[in-house]
């Protein structure tokens, strides 16, 4: 199933991706391997949230925010490669949680995007994962992820075939068979009349 109609189904509508407030990007390619840039929570048109989790919000809220996250990670990834088709595999999630010291639900937390990258990707969605408490996290947001994703291979262009250099050109030829040339046959000599040897021959003893 393309994973177009997988969102439809699940009732998800990807929003545009916000653009970074700093001198970064939200993604980079190396290779089959797209690095995208930490994002938090927040849906067009609402506020942002804030608040430490395990003081100003529940483990449940915070799913939520994490959640709302990996909704802005996918539409990154389609933003950037046009299909998401061309997801490979979710290798690797970094979840981040802004939380009290006594805080230990981290994974909990997190899993509101995991959960997502699963129903969204299938198998290609379940990828390798840390969840982390943080002292603070920027604008006082409760979680940021960061995530590396594999994708498909760009399909080779059909190469243009190339015009001969004059010197292979040149070699090919000469490579070439020559055909063999006929031997020169000598023209025999003009032959002398009869009469005109004699005649030849009396004025040698004349002289």
């Amino acid at each position: 199933m393309k994973i177009e109609q997988r969102l439809q189904e699940l009732g998800i509508e990807l929003s545009t991706p916000t653009s970074p407030v700093a001198n970064y990007v939200n993604a980079v390619r190396t290779g089959n391997l797209l690095y995208l840039a930490g994002k938090g929570p927040g849906l067009p048109g609402k506020k942002l949230p804030t608040g430490k989790v395990g003081r100003d919000l529940t483990v449940e809220q915070a799913y939520v925010h994490a959640r709302e996250t990996g909704l802005s990670l996918i539409a990154v990834m389609k933003a950037e490669l046009g299909d998401l088709d061309r997801v490979k595999r979710i290798v690797k999630v970094l979840g981040m949680v802004n939380a009290i010291p006594e805080f230990g639900n981290q994974p909990e937390v997190i899993n509101g995007c995991s959960d997502l990258f699963v129903e969204v990707f299938g198998d290609r969605g379940r990828h390798a994962r840390s969840a982390v408490g943080m002292g603070s996290l920027p604008r006082g947001i409760p979680v940021e992820i960061e995530v590396i994703v594999e994708i498909e291979a760009d399909e080779p262009q059909s190469a243009t075939p190339l015009a001969k250099p004059k010197a292979a050109a040149r070699a090919s030829a000469a490579s070439k068979p020559s055909s063999p040339k006929r031997a020169s046959v000598p023209k025999p000599a003009p032959k002398v009349a009869p009469k005109a040897a004699k005649k030849k021959a009396a004025k040698k003893k004349k002289s």
